[in-house]
């Protein structure tokens, strides 16, 4: 983490799964390695955690006392997205939306105005070795065009993220539909460079 910080990296994305929602059982870790994480980076790095959980209306705020920015939660698992959005403003953290691919757009769209980030998964959440899903284009490209028209009546400024198998080959690619955050894990940490050179690769590729 020392060496993301020193190469550049201002936001951090924390994958955080129970072993019970995401395909491979996966545990990964709770509230209080975030704290400690929060406790390491300090105040002026970003950090939002992506619950792949079965009860993020019950278990929220201790993520929030963690020290998160942004809580993203799964709408096929919250049953009153209104009432958690207002929950997580209501304690200053921002409320992000993430749907699986299988997922239609229409599920996070009546909730757009009042979300801080959608994040669109180009794979399946907690499943390892999958390739980018290409086919995730046209609900990027609906979002987009959602969140531009919800800008343009001046409504909330609204982030669009996506997360799986994005790397330097395709970074532009997604960026080209209209993606502002793109989540980048083994595209940075990895053997065939440092995080701080994958990540001159990848600034690079968005650059040409």
């Amino acid at each position: 983490m020392d060496e993301a910080i020193a190469a550049g990296i201002e936001w951090i994305h924390l994958d955080v799964m129970d072993g019970n929602w995401v395909v491979n059982r996966t545990i990964t870790f709770g509230p209080a390695l975030i704290k400690n994480i929060r406790e390491r980076v300090g105040p002026d790095v970003f950090v939002d955690c992506h619950l792949m959980v079965t009860n993020a209306e019950e278990n929220w705020e201790q993520y929030v006392d963690a020290g998160v920015d942004l809580v993203i939660f799964h709408v096929e698992v919250v049953e009153d997205i209104p009432s958690l959005i207002a929950n997580l403003h209501g304690r200053g953290c921002q409320a992000g939306a993430v749907l699986n691919p299988a997922t239609p757009a229409s599920a996070i769209l009546p909730h757009l105005e009042d979300l801080d980030l959608v994040l669109v998964m180009s794979v399946v959440p907690g499943k390892g070795g999958q390739s980018f899903m290409e086919e995730m284009e046209d609900k990027t490209r609906e979002f987009r065009a959602a969140i531009d028209a919800q800008v343009a009546d001046g409504g909330r400024v609204t982030k669009l993220m996506i997360d799986g198998g994005i790397k330097a080959h395709n970074a532009a690619q997604v960026a080209d539909w209209g993606v502002e955050v793109a989540v980048v894990g083994s595209g940075l940490i990895n053997d065939k460079g440092t995080i701080g050179e994958n990540l001159a690769e990848i600034q690079q590729a968005l650059d040409v």
